[in-house]
């Protein structure tokens, strides 16, 4: 399962590999290079992640990208 989103600009994904989520962040071109700074637990529900990630890069808001989006 890949996740997208829109986090205050930068193009990122969250997948569920086994029971742990992993973040990646996306490029363009396709490209993925994980985060491993960043642990998000694993009991967080789909539906939870968009607002850890708002949580966890809201220092990253600005006037064109408020919060973090959940991409189609």
């Amino acid at each position: 399962m890949i996740i997208k989103f829109n986090v205050f600009g930068k193009l990122m994904s969250v997948r569920r590999t086994g029971q742990q989520w992993q973040l990646f962040n996306d490029s363009d071109t396709g490209m993925s290079a994980r985060v491993y700074e960043l642990v998000i637990p694993p009991e967080l529900t789909v539906d939870e992640l968009a607002g850890y990630l708002d949580d966890i890069y809201h220092e990253y808001a600005n006037e064109n990208y408020p919060e973090v989006v959940k991409l189609l």
